[in-house]
């Protein structure tokens, strides 16, 4: 079985992978009902969508609708004023199938004046506390991308005490000294307030090197099952990180099979085996 970590203080265990379902955004309904058995046979038991992932809340209902005990779900908006946000909210639901998620984030929350809109007077925040009050929204948090994911979490730590955060974490982008103390610091904050940190890109090679792709997803991932187990264990022997999982329901099951084949032990030893592989940042 997968193992299962504290999601932070929420009190929930979480499988230490989370279904990226933004893999779901294109499929079809067959398609996303074969993902969904696999993820129960895999106990998977924490999934992750956004209003904006194309037609994975849709695809997603008919199984959170049902199955709703068996999930942690969370969702996202992108959208920054207080009126915008709560009615993404209330669609997510629809769509969804459910009368509250457990966590609903601020998406992609990096650029300073959307930052100083959602976070001002009639912003979107004003409508995470809502929702939260209101037992909507379980738990709110941040996500964000860029080399600037980290910092930006720590200004809005301090403007909000959020449940959890989700930001890009890979050797490659580790290589670079700005985001690794960036993202240092943020684990220090996260660890010292017990919030939750989930992390994505795990399995990317690099930036598309041309137009032919053979993956769903906007970079070129790792698809050999030997170079996914190195990427995903590299990421996992993180200590109370989770992993969400590509954007392709194709790598799904290799994702999940490394995970099931987690051997704990010093990140550090699989350094030499990640630098191997040659992988590139997305973000510079």
């Amino acid at each position: 079985m997968i193992e299962q970590r504290p999601f932070g203080r929420t009190g929930h265990m979480s499988t230490c992978t989370i279904f990226g379902a933004a893999a779901l955004s294109r499929v079809t309904q067959a398609e996303a009902d074969h993902t969904m058995e696999l993820l129960l046979a895999a106990g998977v038991n924490h999934i992750d969508t956004a209003n904006s992932y194309g037609d994975s809340e849709l695809r997603l209902g008919p199984w959170t609708g049902r199955y709703r005990d068996r999930f942690f779900l969370a969702t996202k908006t992108e959208e920054r004023t207080y009126a915008k946000a709560k009615a993404h909210l209330h669609r997510s639901l629809e769509l969804l199938r459910t009368d509250h998620v457990d966590l609903w984030q601020m998406h992609v929350l990096v650029k300073p004046d959307e930052w100083e809109q959602a976070m001002g007077p009639g912003g979107a925040l004003e409508a995470f506390i809502e929702a939260k009050a209101q037992g909507l929204a379980r738990f709110i948090g941040v996500t964000g991308h860029y080399t600037v994911a980290g910092w930006m979490h720590k200004r809005s730590l301090e403007r909000y005490d959020f449940d959890s955060v989700l930001l890009p974490y890979n050797y490659a982008m580790m290589q670079n000294p700005t985001y690794r103390a960036d993202f240092e610091a943020l684990m220090q904050l996260t660890t010292a307030r017990n919030i939750a940190v989930q992390t994505i890109k795990s399995c990317t090679r690099g930036p598309w090197p041309g137009e032919a792709r053979h993956a769903a997803t906007w970079y070129e991932p790792f698809t050999e099952q030997h170079d996914i187990d190195t990427a995903v264990h590299w990421v996992l022997r993180h200590p109370g990180i989770f992993l969400n999982t590509p954007g392709d329901i194709h790598l799904l099951p290799k994702v999940l099979d490394a995970a099931r084949r987690l051997v704990h032990g010093p990140q550090s030893a699989l350094d030499p085996a990640m630098a191997a592989l040659a992988p590139t940042p997305l973000f510079v």
